[in-house]
C-alpha cells in the first residue's frame, strides 16, 4: 500500500527539521517506494516584515530575555545532534518572513523537487545561517536544490502561489492545527510534533485506526498568535 504523508511545517521551525530527519528514518525502514511525502505551509509568524527581523531582538521580545532564547536554542541543538543536524543558531542574524519560501516550496512540488528544496532551505537557514529573507539568497538556495531559478524568480515577481498558501493555512487552522510539525498520514492518522521514528512506523502500520496525539517537539502558536519557538 502506498502511504501519503502530508507535512504541515514552517521553515523557521527547528523541530520541523528534526521531524523531517525522524520521518526519513521511518520511511527508509518502512520502504521508501511505498511512502509519498508532501509539504504544506504554516507561517508561525506571518506578521514578520517581508525583509525579516533582527533575530536577537525578535527572540528577546518573544522569550523575555536573550539568555532564555539561548537556553532554548541549546536544547534544540542537543536534539538536532542526535539526528545529525549541526544547528548553528549563532550564525543566524535575521528571522525571516517565510511567505515567499512557502510559495517556492509549492512550486517545487509541481516541478518534482519539493523535498530537495525543503532540505536545502532548512540547511541554508539553520546550518549555514544564510539570510533567506533576501530574495537573491532565497533564489540561490532553491536553485542549488534543483528548482529552475528563472521559473522561481518569475513566480516571486507576481502573486502566483499566494492564494494557494492562504487557502492551505486556513484549511490547516480549520482542521485544528495549532503547531508544527504536524503529520497527516493517508488523511487518517495525525501525529503532532517531531516524533521518534517508531511513532511514524506505528502510524504507518495503523493508518486506519485513528490519531496518536502528542505535543512533544511542537512549535505552537500561543495567545496573540506568537509561536513558542
Amino acid at each position: 500500500m502506498t502511504l501519503t504523508v502530508d507535512v504541515i511545517s514552517d521553515v523557521i521551525c527547528p523541530w520541523c527539521y528534526i521531524g523531517k530527519r525522524r520521518l526519513e528514518k521511518a520511511v527508509a525502514a518502512f520502504g521508501r517506494e511505498q511512502v509519498r511525502v508532501r509539504w504544506h505551509p504554516f507561517q508561525l509568524n506571518p506578521r514578520i516584515p517581508k525583509g525579516g527581523m533582527n533575530r536577537q531582538e525578535y527572540r528577546t521580545a518573544k522569550f523575555g530575555s536573550w539568555e532564555r532564547s539561548l537556553a532554548l536554542d541549546a536544547q534544540v541543538a542537543e536534539a538536532g545532534r542526535g539526528e545529525g543536524i549541526p544547528f548553528a543558531f549563532d550564525r543566524i542574524m535575521r528571522t525571516p518572513n517565510t511567505l515567499d519560501t512557502h510559495r517556492l516550496i509549492g512550486l517545487a512540488d509541481t516541478e518534482g523537487v519539493q523535498d530537495a528544496v525543503v532540505e536545502g532551505v532548512f540547511q541554508a537557514y539553520f546550518v549555514e545561517g544564510r539570510d533567506i529573507s533576501q530574495t537573491t539568497v532565497l533564489l540561490d538556495v532553491v536553485a542549488e536544490a534543483g528548482l529552475d531559478r528563472g521559473r522561481a524568480e518569475a513566480l516571486l515577481s507576481g502573486e502566483e502561489g499566494l492564494a494557494a498558501i492562504r487557502a492551505a493555512e486556513e484549511h490547516a487552522r480549520r482542521s485544528g492545527v495549532q503547531g508544527v510539525p504536524f503529520f497527516l498520514i493517508n488523511n487518517l492518522v495525525a501525529l503532532s510534533g517531531a516524533r521518534e521514528p517508531c511513532a511514524f512506523l506505528d502510524a504507518f502500520e495503523q493508518a486506519e485506526t485513528g490519531p496518536t496525539p502528542s505535543d512533544e517537539g511542537v512549535c505552537k502558536v500561543g495567545p496573540g498568535g506568537e509561536p513558542s519557538c
